[in-house]
């Protein structure tokens, strides 16, 4: 994909306060960002959260990491123009994006790394895995990807593939064994792996 100028309400597939972008690839209005970082890269970043996320807000402060450098920052609600359409996201903010780890989950520090996730780009290009603490960091995990990445894998810490998914497909395991999974969470207990 060849290097755009810049992002366009056109290239939005949302707009506008009525959106949550919580969790989403958002673009940043040109004209709110410092002179030195006027390409289309340091247009993108990952929303993580605050106030000013959520659909009609009631405070302004969205919390981001670029997308270029993966540098953290604070926006204004106002200073996003809307939710980029996932096709349109180059490979390098990709490869970005893979190496975010789900907000407020457990601190590395405190927790042995249960899983680790991958995103593949079509090509099978793939940064580093990501290390996540637990089954809930690892469904955050690919929460975050799916529409965004080609393939996505997690694996357990003997690197063996315990989930996998293609184009936003889940390829592996079955439906069975996720419904087995879910069920097994419902009623208090772990009986099947991830």
């Amino acid at each position: 994909m060849t290097e755009r100028i810049s992002f366009t309400q056109e290239d939005c597939s949302e707009t506008g306060y009525a959106m949550s972008i919580a969790g989403r690839v958002i673009v940043l209005k040109q004209s709110s960002l410092p002179e030195k970082c006027q390409n289309s890269s340091h247009q993108l970043y990952f929303c993580s959260g605050g106030n000013g996320s959520n659909s009609n807000p009631i405070g302004r402060s969205v919390f981001t990491v670029s997308l270029a450098d993966g540098e953290r920052i604070r926006w204004n609600r106002s200073d996003v123009l809307g939710i980029l359409k996932p096709h349109l996201l180059p490979d390098s903010a990709r490869l970005h994006l893979s190496q975010i780890r789900p907000f407020g989950v457990v601190d590395q520090r405190e927790a042995e790394p249960k899983y680790s996730g991958y995103s593949f780009l079509p090509d099978g290009r793939y940064s580093a895995g990501v290390w996540l603490a637990d089954e809930k960091e690892a469904m955050e995990y690919i929460e975050m990807q799916k529409d965004y990445q080609h393939r996505v894998m997690i694996c357990d810490r003997n690197d063996f593939c315990v989930f996998e998914m293609l184009k936003g497909k889940v390829i592996y395991p079955s439906q069975e064994v996720i419904d087995k999974f879910l069920l097994g969470q419902q009623d208090g207990g772990m009986n099947i792996k991830l």
